[in-house]
């Protein structure tokens, strides 16, 4: 769970959507049997991957309950269909592919709310299309208890990131940004807690298939590749 506010959203579009392009050429050779068609994105974000899926000719519908993250895609991808959504209760548009890059489901409430998105975006493609979405394993927490906090400067913001394994099946992301407004800096700080989950059990009780990766991409530590069976 969290919000990401206009600063983060900021920060995000400018340093950190390096997981979606790095996704982006795996996810595209998973669509390429579609030839065309229309791509809904759940946790578009900033823009990032649209911008890869628009530019490779599907029409995309990206989504995202954030609308400062929104605002940014709009502006970087003015073709495609940009639009507010909620999982796992807000019902999905039926399209061909269904993907979604950066953990989205983890930010759920529980390992049922992430079932039940995943059956939501299952019944949303149609027949002969494709599912691709990537998620966090409770293997994550492990693999990053002991990360350092980062610190990370750009044009006109600072950002400092920490970490934190609250238990087995949480795990907490807390932002301090500081955006530079003519002769002072603001504050704004952000907690994003994450629900870890079985991957190997989720993928068993919504059918899916698991993996390391879409293509050829190494997925972080922890995380999982989840596609519907061919």
């Amino acid at each position: 769970m969290g919000s990401y506010r206009a600063d983060l959203a900021r920060v995000y579009r400018e340093a950190l959507g390096f997981h979606a392009v790095n996704c982006a050429p795996g996810i595209l050779a998973l669509l390429a049997p579609l030839r065309g068609g229309t791509v809904l994105e759940l946790g578009c974000g900033t823009g990032l991957l649209t911008r890869h899926l628009v530019d490779a000719g599907y029409r995309v519908i990206a989504t995202d309950a954030s609308e400062d993250m929104l605002e940014h895609a709009r502006a970087h991808v003015p073709e495609a269909d940009v639009r507010p959504l909620r999982l796992p209760d807000d019902p999905l548009p039926r399209a061909d592919a269904v993907v979604s890059i950066g953990n989205v489901l983890n930010y759920l409430t529980d390992a049922d709310a992430v079932v039940a998105a995943l059956e939501a975006a299952s019944r949303a493609v149609r027949p002969g299309g494709i599912l691709a979405v990537d998620l966090c394993d409770l293997a994550w927490g492990e693999a990053h208890r002991n990360a350092s906090a980062k610190a990370r400067l750009g044009d006109g913001w600072a950002m400092i990131t920490r970490f934190a394994v609250p238990r087995a099946d949480r795990f907490l992301f807390d932002f301090t940004i500081f955006t530079e407004c003519g002769d002072f800096w603001r504050r704004d700080d952000e907690r994003h807690e994450l629900v870890l989950v079985d991957a190997a059990e989720v993928a068993a009780r919504t059918g899916l298939a698991i993996g390391r990766a879409f293509g050829t991409e190494t997925l972080p530590a922890g995380m999982v590749a989840l596609t519907n069976p061919a």
